[in-house]
């Protein structure tokens, strides 16, 4: 099948006829069927898709589609629709169905966007390979050998495949970023507070945020723009205005952007993807932009400060699955402290029991000074170190991730292992900042590789708009 890039063309097509959207979905369910084995869905509303895609067709040929009209979209399984299923990714909420939607499903609903199922996913959103699923792994199409990133992956390998036109993913330390990366496919973290995570099931609440996963710069653009904004139903949600991103997608002027050199020289950075940043950096300094090499002296320390906060921030949103409460409860409990016992551990996956319990420990008496109040310091420094970068540059570039995607099973066997291939996504998280990953390179063997940009506070616009220039240099230079 045919695969879309833009929303916009693809929208005049259908309002001139030329393409009929009941066939297009039509096409993208038998492609989910037909690639069945990537695991990316683990829900398909085939007929709400059909019947949608007919009564959106109507509007948009009658002249009154919205702004996402004909977007065949998913959304990752913490993502709340009403009447739907929601497990993310867990056994603990398998038989759980929304009594109400999020305000991201509102929006892009009330734009006539069209959700064809719910997406794989690590479960709740602790993982960066997207192995932790109760709904097994995600694959990634460009080696089935290889996993999707997490814990978006489902959401980046439905764009990467072709299964949808995009996906809605969320990012607490790049879990929308690193699968971008690893799939190919842009992936976007707004800033925190950008937009509402009301009807988002949490992991961590100062970190979550959802994002979108496009093939384009615009097309991720507009869709933000809808999700975007203040939300009586949650007061974390900025109420600054939401800008035109897709009317300002045109990158203007030259731009100050620092790099930190000890990205480029850290331990176990892939030589291909080191290759590929320093060939972007020439790039931007032959086209006439500034760019520098910035000390960045906290990169030691991102790693352990982010998890030790999101665990503590884990351990206490995930209280609630308790058996009694919500979720899961064990058949073999028979009093309430087996019932707390035997539903926890039947309920989450190995994986979240562990970030439940170094979450735990961290905030006990005794060692909340020692661990859990240092982290919260170096969070500080560094949001103030990426801040004062900022200040003086409009952007900072470095990559997505170490390495391209990496064998499913290899990481398996050390947690450390796989918590450090963050080690690149979650400075932009600790201080809350909005950044990008863009497919701009692939390795010899044809896996892909991304690089990301990070902008200050509420600039998505700038980031985007830049973003946009660098895809289009990437595509000549491929067409050449």
């Amino acid at each position: 099948m045919e695969s879309y890039r833009c929303l916009r063309n693809f929208q005049q097509e259908v309002i001139s006829g030329e393409k009929d959207l009941v066939e297009v979905a039509g096409e993208y369910i038998h492609r989910i069927k037909q690639l069945n084995h990537l695991n990316a869905f683990v829900e398909v509303f085939e007929e709400e898709t059909l019947k949608r895609s007919h009564d959106i067709q109507q509007k948009m040929r009658d002249g009154k589609g919205g702004k996402l009209a004909g977007l065949i979209i998913g959304i990752k399984d913490l993502i709340c629709y009403k009447g739907h299923k929601v497990s993310a990714g867990s056994r603990m909420l398998s038989n759980y169905t929304s009594i109400f939607s999020s305000t991201v499903v509102e929006r892009l609903l009330d734009e006539d966007a069209i959700i064809i199922g719910r997406l794989n996913c690590d479960e709740f959103a602790m993982g960066g390979s997207n192995e932790n699923s109760y709904f097994g792994p995600v694959k990634n199409h460009a080696d089935n050998n290889r996993v999707s990133g997490g814990s978006s992956g489902g959401s980046a390998v439905a764009v990467q495949a072709d299964l949808c036109m995009a996906s809605l993913g969320t990012d607490t330390g790049g879990s929308v970023r690193q699968p971008a990366s690893f799939c190919g496919v842009v992936g976007m973290k707004p800033t925190y507070g950008r937009v509402s995570r009301h009807g988002i099931i949490a992991y961590a609440s100062s970190f979550d945020q959802v994002g979108p996963l496009t093939k384009s710069v615009e097309d991720a653009a507009l869709i933000l723009e809808v999700i975007a904004g203040a939300d009586e139903y949650d007061s974390t949600a900025s109420s600054l205005p939401v800008p035109s991103y897709t009317e300002q997608l045109t990158n203007t002027g030259l731009r100050k952007i620092a790099y930190f050199p000890e990205t480029l020289y850290a331990e176990g950075l892939d030589p291909e993807v080191k290759k590929l940043t320093e060939q972007t950096i020439c790039k931007l300094k032959d086209q006439g932009h500034t760019v520098d090499a910035v000390s960045f002296p906290f990169l030691d320390y991102v790693v352990p400060a982010y998890y030790i906060l999101t665990m503590a921030e884990s351990s206490s949103n995930l209280a609630r699955y308790d058996g009694v409460h919500y979720g899961y409860r064990s058949e073999g409990a028979i009093d309430l402290e087996s019932t707390y016992k035997k539903s926890r551990s039947e309920g989450f996956g190995q994986e979240v029991q562990r970030r439940i319990m170094l979450g735990t420990f961290v905030l006990s008496a005794g060692y909340y000074d020692a661990y859990y109040s240092k982290a919260q310091k170096v969070r500080r420094l560094i949001s103030r170190k990426m801040n004062e970068v900022l200040e003086e540059y409009d952007f900072i570039l470095m990559p997505t991730c170490p390495g391209p995607a990496f064998k499913l099973g290899e990481k398996n066997s050390d947690p450390v292992t796989m918590y450090l291939a963050d080690i690149f996504t979650v400075q932009a998280s600790l201080a809350g900042l909005p950044a990008i990953s863009l497919p701009l390179g692939n390795t010899r063997e044809g896996l892909p590789l991304g690089i990301q940009l990070i902008g200050a506070k509420f600039q998505e616009s700038a980031v985007m708009a830049f973003s946009q220039g660098l895809m289009a240099d990437s595509k000549n230079n491929n067409a050449d």
